[in-house]
């Protein structure tokens, strides 16, 4: 029998709250990296959505209409935008106006449709945050290849 220090070493799984924070970090990326496209066309700099304020992207997050903790919309395109520091996090995501803007982005009725939405239970298993983590990698990958052609 072989010795503790001769066993060969697992690597460590990583926990499921760390593969959660990956798939949002990535997600989190990927949407504000599209804000800039869509906003200014530089992936430098972006445009809060509910204030307008333009920001180097760094100094944005990537808010919610529906709060995150409801995980049926936690990585919905529609409901996270990016805003500024300011709006998202002292002003509680400045609902009113981001409500105004995402009829305006996505159509009537996507507000309502996105806080229905949020009633349902919803719980990522590790793979489908692995999976949401890898997609949003490579959505991130073709964006920048489209502003380098």
């Amino acid at each position: 029998m072989k010795s503790n220090s001769q066993m060969p070493k697992r690597k460590k799984q990583s926990s499921r709250k760390t593969i959660k924070l990956r798939a949002w970090y990535a997600f989190s990326k990927y949407i504000r990296l599209r804000d800039a496209l869509r906003t200014t066309g530089t992936q430098t700099h972006v445009k809060c959505l509910t204030c307008g304020k333009l920001l180097a992207i760094s100094f944005c997050d990537a808010g919610h209409f529906v709060s995150r903790r409801h995980g049926a919309t936690l990585f919905d395109e529609r409901n996270v935008n990016t805003q500024c520091r300011y709006c998202n996090r002292f002003l509680d995501g400045n609902l009113l106006e981001y409500r105004r803007q995402i009829i305006r982005l996505y159509g009537e009725g996507v507000d309502t449709e996105l806080e229905d939405k949020s009633k349902e239970t919803h719980k990522f298993s590790v793979e489908d945050l692995t999976n949401i983590a890898e997609c949003y990698k490579m959505k991130l990958k073709e964006l920048l290849n489209e502003l380098l052609s």
